[in-house]
């Protein structure tokens, strides 16, 4: 008998929350047989010399919700809504030069609510413009500020392009599929999408190894693959990420950017007595979202403004 504590502080959740049973398994379309046939499935190494890119950058956002609101409209109907910050920024790593620094940040707020034409809220010196959503259901308003909040990444992603850099974004990929040589950076797995004999290959993963890259559809396609950062022995999963690209690239495209993420990915591995949610919390994310969160103030006093000029 094994056991294993995982190496993240328990107020993050874990890095691996899949349930067992049916619950944990993905619906998910899975087509493994891009790179490699699904019986000659294997950990992969990098290929010998392959270097990474000059230039990485890094784009991360962060979120709050300020306040929650009710809004009674001119027919005395009530609504829900809720005030939130959300700022996105971008991380230049060069890495020919071992040199990193915050490129480009930008904070934006909004008042999210099924409520049409309303007119921002100015709690203070801080403005909340009004941000129409589907309906008032809190996942209706979540997804609403996590649309902005990706919009943002997206804008501050295209500020710093160069022609040779690579893009990483933590999060899945999904809006920003269009970005070129752009990878999406999971490192919190909700889902098992592969089937136990092909995950066998995932837990078995060393450091700095990968899988074969699979097609994977769920609301949207993206070829991905699972990638084991370096770290201490752990837990089974400890230190996998889950890595994807677009699908509109070919094959060998899609390939070559796995052989890249498996000579980047690891340079910028946390360590677990600087960060608790090492390794897969890269050190240039943790960076910037210490400083996006601090962008967004100091809640208690923008929760006091909003209630002052709620009154």
């Amino acid at each position: 008998m094994k056991l294993h504590v995982d190496a993240w502080d328990p107020g993050y959740g874990q890095s691996f929350e899949a349930s067992e049973g049916p619950q944990g398994q993905s619906s998910a379309q899975v087509e493994p047989d891009v790179e490699l046939p699904a019986d000659a499935w294997r950990p992969l190494d990098p290929p010998p010399g392959l270097r990474p890119p000059g230039t990485v950058l890094i784009v991360d956002g962060v979120q709050r919700i300020d306040a929650r609101v009710w809004i009674t409209d001119d027919t005395g109907t009530t609504h829900p809504g809720i005030a939130a910050s959300y700022a996105a920024g971008v991380v230049r790593c060069d890495l020919d030069r071992g040199a990193a620094q915050i490129a480009t940040t930008r904070i934006e707020r909004g008042l999210f609510t099924p409520v049409e034409h309303l007119p921002a809220i100015v709690a203070g010196s801080i403005r909340y413009p009004g941000r129409r959503v589907s309906r008032g259901e809190p996942k209706d308003l979540a997804l609403g500020v996590q649309r902005h909040m990706r919009a943002l990444e997206v804008g501050v992603s295209g500020e710093e392009r160069t022609d040779d850099d690579l893009l990483v974004v933590d999060g899945p990929l999904q809006e920003r599929a269009h970005l070129p040589r752009a990878l999406g950076y999971i490192k919190t797995h909700r889902v098992e999408y592969l089937p136990a004999e092909l995950t066998a290959v995932v837990t078995a993963l060393r450091g700095g190894q990968r899988t074969p890259v699979f097609l994977l559809g769920t609301s949207w396609n993206r070829f991905a693959w699972y990638l084991r950062l370096p770290g201490p022995a752990g837990a089974p999963w400890s230190g996998i990420v889950r890595v994807e690209c677009s699908a509109d690239l070919t094959h060998a495209a899609a390939v070559a950017l796995a052989h890249l993420s498996a000579v980047t990915l690891p340079r910028f591995a946390s360590q677990a007595y600087k960060d608790p949610r090492a390794p897969q919390n890269l050190v240039p994310i943790a960076g910037l979202e210490r400083k996006l969160r601090a962008m967004l103030g100091d809640a208690r006093l923008l929760h006091r403004a909003l209630s002052r000029a709620a009154a």
